[in-house]
């Protein structure tokens, strides 16, 4: 059961009026943590901007000082979930009173924007790796022509000479040693170094991405599951009790057969999120 579900029940009333307070309270937080400060960085055409980001390390450290204050709930660690551009930080976390399961979900989604740092050197970099691959398409274009026949005639020269076209690629794309020795007969065609070429690339690649710096936008507004798995920006809190009978968790059930002392455990440990909270 979902904590907020109308209900006209006055138990739940009571402990759906906790969980809007506890819900207001973690929103605050949200919106204090989630406070953006503006920085220099560069797109890729090279323009310098300005960018408004956050810190996701200061929504990780408050999900930890919530978590080491309530010591006797079953905690799951944080986690930190990625998913192309869109990151999530959450935890979950439980507790069992009686013949009853209370459970949280703490969670922040937001999204991650990449840019360059406002440096030349990327600039240089970029020009690099454009004339690198720009003198030398030409070539490449021209080597993938000679390529496929080459690569045929030389496996019929190791012996490979009655079978199809099919089967001599398959041979050669599945045996690395006769492929690295026929590349590097094909390469040596060429008046140009593709292995150097090659690296050159990649090290302007690896050297552009060290550059790279990620930025962080939310909306710190509260949403629900649905939202959060459809990648909306925004903040999750949400409660559930459950009843656990014969060790299966049951989501509907009469509240009013809850004991009135577990009633009251269910209350103070809500009492107990929401004293934290309030700091």
């Amino acid at each position: 059961m979902r904590l907020g579900t109308d209900s006209s029940n006055d138990f739940l009333q009571s402990l759906n009026k906790k969980n809007e307070e506890i819900q207001k309270f973690f929103l605050d937080h949200m919106k204090n943590h989630t406070k953006t400060v503006q920085i220099k960085v560069m797109l890729g055409d090279g323009t310098i901007s300005d960018q408004t980001t956050f810190d996701p390390q200061e929504i990780k450290n408050f999900f930890e000082k919530i978590i080491k204050n309530l010591p006797d709930w079953t905690i799951q660690n944080i986690s930190i979930t990625n998913n192309e551009d869109i990151r999530r930080i959450f935890t979950k976390f439980e507790i069992r009173e009686g013949n009853y399961l209370l459970s949280g979900h703490l969670s922040v989604q937001f999204h991650v924007l990449l840019y360059y740092k406002p440096e030349h050197r990327v600039i240089d970099c970029q020009k690099e790796l454009s004339d690198t691959i720009e003198n030398t398409k030409d070539q490449e274009a021209e080597l993938a022509n000679l390529g496929d026949q080459f690569v045929l005639n030389k496996l019929k020269e190791l012996g490979y000479k009655d079978l199809d076209n099919q089967k001599l690629f398959e041979i050669f794309f599945n045996n690395e040693a006769i492929r690295e020795k026929i590349y590097s007969e094909i390469e040596q065609q060429s008046d140009v170094d593709f292995q150097k070429l090659s690296k050159k690339k990649l090290d302007l690649f690896n050297e552009l991405d060290n550059y790279l710096i990620e930025t962080y936008q939310t909306t710190p507004i509260l949403i629900d599951d649905a939202r959060l798995v459809t990648g909306e920006e925004g903040c999750l809190c949400t409660f559930d009790l459950e009843h656990i009978k014969n060790k299966n968790k049951e989501g509907l059930f009469d509240s009013k057969k809850i004991p009135e002392n577990v009633k009251q455990k269910i209350i103070e440990r809500l009492d107990q999120i929401e004293k934290f909270l309030r700091l």
